[in-house]
């Protein structure tokens, strides 16, 4: 893969003045992902934060040729391209030697739930495309509602936390292993707090055949409501906590790409979180336990899974 001073030296494709948050995870993300992909790209993205804070017309932070889709068919419009791209070939009409990427985008409203049937249908028939959902746990462009991924105890502005319910009262969606169950070449987890991993992943689902998965953890501190400074060390927190394990499956055969010297609790990353801060009162602690057995019991089960072969 690439060092850290030839992605640095490739042409920025994800231009600064946007208007996505201070401390959003999203940008460094971008950045990263089209600095990896060795060749030209075509992008389609979902409704999301990713869309309005990018494309605020007359302006655009894109200079790749990219296309905004509605909140539920990113997938669907990225198959399209794919598919006009290997027609022209075949006519003729575009150089049998020109190598295009394909990529659609979506966070995880647009991708774990309104978006899932066409990322479903998009992975079954084969395409030739890198879907990337950059995973902020809730409907962050909208006003803060519970998605699929939210977690567990989580305040949301539908999922208040209060006298009746101490917030989100289910456990997130496991979108990585759904996607994998879809028997697909590559799929991976990752974060942006490790450049080296995310850019190896991205590079090597960019030059991967078929369709590939990025499932990738984006902090938000509007939703979040944590510090924009403490992002970074945020996404970190939550590798180092397991709750978003750094793994791949490629061609069947699971690898964790990082196991934690010292597995922290996960009490050091809900606490720099204030969508958390009513699980530290004595009333709700259980559900802090109740985190802390579910996110033990998933690592050993992944540890266990570790070099084998998954499907």
């Amino acid at each position: 893969m690439a060092t850290l001073k030839e992605l640095s030296a490739r042409e920025e494709l994800f231009s600064g003045g946007h208007r996505l948050c201070a401390g959003c995870g999203i940008p460094p993300i971008m950045r990263l992902l089209l600095r990896s992909a060795g060749a030209p790209v075509v992008a389609t993205t979902a409704t999301g934060c990713l869309e309005v804070g990018t494309t605020i017309y007359p302006y655009t932070s894109w200079r790749i040729s990219w296309i905004h889709s509605a909140f539920e068919n990113s997938a669907a419009t990225i198959s399209g391209i794919e598919s006009a791209y290997r027609s022209l070939k075949k006519k003729g009409k575009i150089a049998a030697d020109k190598d295009i990427k394909f990529l659609a985008l979506g966070g995880d409203g647009g991708t774990y739930d309104i978006g899932f049937q066409a990322l479903s249908g998009a992975l079954e028939r084969g395409h030739d495309f890198l879907y990337v959902c950059y995973d902020n746990g809730a409907y962050m462009n909208t006003g803060i509602q519970r998605s699929s991924a939210t977690p567990l105890g989580s305040a949301t502005t539908t999922s208040p936390a209060g006298s009746a319910h101490p917030g989100k009262g289910q456990w997130r969606k496991d979108l990585t292993r759904i996607v994998v169950a879809h028997n697909i070449p590559y799929a991976a987890q990752a974060s942006p707090h490790n450049w080296r991993d995310l850019a190896k992943k991205a590079e090597k689902a960019f030059n991967t055949e078929g369709p590939t998965f990025l499932n990738v953890v984006s902090p938000c501190p509007l939703g979040w409501y944590s510090k924009p400074e403490l992002s970074i060390e945020t996404a970190k927190l939550a590798v180092d906590t397991c709750y978003w394990p750094l793994y791949e499956v490629e061609d069947g055969i699971l690898k964790v790409n990082y196991k934690p010297r010292e597995k922290k609790p996960i009490e050091e990353w809900l606490k720099l979180q204030g969508r958390f801060k009513h699980l530290f009162k004595e009333e709700n602690r259980w559900l802090l336990e109740e985190t802390q057995k579910r996110i033990d019991s998933e690592w050993e089960r992944l540890l266990e899974m570790d070099g084998k072969r998954v499907f």
